[in-house]
């Protein structure tokens, strides 16, 4: 049978693979670097669970139905409501500052674009029960120390960070009232994305006059914690954590930026996004502080692997295969073919990725077998060098060749 995955899934064939296995593998050891400890969830979880925290319209958005035990349940959207659920189930006896990570595949039915599509990886970096804004910035270390480790320097990515409470004293002291701040919040989170009359309109649509909205635009274009300041903010939390990256040597991926509100409302205090620095693509990753979803301080953010797969391609610094050959071993004729089996299986018991063929073929082919399948050399082995007890080892990248003790090979020769 033939056909394609559904719209917005993947397949991952092992060049893909390869890439998410990276990926992965490059989270967990920043997070295990950084003391974080890895959880996990179900995928299929109670709808009532998204809809407690962001209301029915995310029914619209999310893979649900009524299971055989006549249960409204949901694919996972999402992680910090598992999250939420698990640490609610063993509070008390859980050692806070709680630091967890996972990385959950996650399931949303929206429109398709550029790095988004219906199901994702995503890296979940969590702190629970911390309140000072070094928590803050221990997460945002960890964001910018994962980019690092893939090789990337802030020509690469950049770390832009607000404060929700910061942009919020700003609107409320030049007039905008509470009830109008949610629209506020939405037309400064799209300020880069939407033509300014458009966010006009939808001030003028919320009762925001035109004095207040020039006002939204002013906090919008705010730079720099020294803005800040001549804006008659003081932003202590949101300085002091910028100043711990900068004690950190990550001064130059930081950048405070009013534009940063994050779209969810639960935010409560530092937010911050990662983008490429050219801004091409979406967010990387994005977070900050929601102390009141889980009634007491606690902060996370998530990096899909969508975005962060198409950077590493597009800055040539994804694994090139899914795997690397040592050798490629090629067996001149079938009597040597027993020295051929006892020496792969050798060889791949000291960890070394070998292959042969796996049917009776001439030299020539062999080799072009073994350059096909990316092997580094070709251990060649016939009646002359069996008898010797050598091998000739040739080298596929330079065409040079030597013959070298089969003991040789056992013992370090391709360390």
């Amino acid at each position: 049978m033939q056909g394609k995955a559904l719209p917005g899934f993947r397949d991952f064939y092992p060049e893909d693979l390869s890439l998410r296995n990276h990926i992965f593998a490059t989270w967990r050891s920043v997070a295990g670097r950084y003391g974080f400890e890895e959880y996990d969830g179900p995928p299929l979880e109670a709808l009532d669970l998204y809809t407690k925290k962001s209301g029915d319209e995310i029914v619209q958005q999310l893979y649900s139905f009524r299971d055989k035990g006549d249960r409204e349940v949901a694919l996972r959207p999402e992680m910090t409501p598992t999250l939420a659920r698990m640490v609610a189930a063993r509070v008390q006896a859980l050692r806070k500052p709680i630091r967890w990570f996972s990385i959950p595949q996650l399931f949303r039915y929206e429109r398709q674009q550029r790095g988004r599509l219906r199901e994702h990886f995503q890296l979940n970096m969590d702190i629970i029960g911390e309140a000072g804004p070094l928590a803050d910035a221990e997460l945002m270390a960890a964001a910018v120390d994962i980019m690092r480790a893939f090789g990337l320097g802030p020509g690469d990515v950049q770390l832009r960070i607000s404060d929700r409470r910061v942009i919020k004293s700003l609107l409320l002291g030049r007039g905008v009232t509470e009830a109008q701040l949610g629209t506020a919040f939405a037309v400064i989170d799209r300020s880069e994305r939407v033509p300014k009359n458009a966010l006009e309109e939808m001030l003028r649509e919320s009762g925001v006059g035109s004095r207040e909205s020039e006002a939204v635009f002013d906090v919008a274009g705010l730079r720099g914690v020294d803005a800040l300041k001549a804006a008659g903010e003081v932003a202590e939390p949101l300085t002091q954590a910028v100043d711990a990256l900068k004690e950190m040597g990550l001064g130059e991926f930081v950048s405070v930026d009013m534009t940063i509100v994050r779209g969810l409302a639960y935010y409560t205090g530092i937010v911050f996004e990662l983008f490429d620095a050219q801004k091409k693509l979406r967010a990387i990753a994005g977070g900050g502080r929601y102390d009141g979803l889980l009634d007491q301080p606690a902060l996370g953010f998530g990096m899909g692997d969508v975005v962060l797969g198409e950077l590493l391609k597009e800055r040539d610094v994804a694994p090139k295969a899914s795997i690397e050959l040592g050798a490629f071993l090629i067996a001149v004729g079938g009597d040597d073919l027993p020295t051929v089996l006892q020496l792969a299986h050798a060889l791949r018991e000291r960890g070394i990725a070998v292959e042969y063929g796996l049917r009776q073929a001439g030299v020539r082919k062999q080799l072009e077998l073994a350059s096909a399948r990316g092997a580094a050399r070709a251990v060649i082995v016939g009646p002359e060098e069996r008898s010797a007890g050598l091998a000739v080892v040739r080298d596929l990248r330079t065409s040079t060749e030597a013959k070298v003790p089969l003991r040789q090979l056992l013992n370090g020769y391709f360390d």
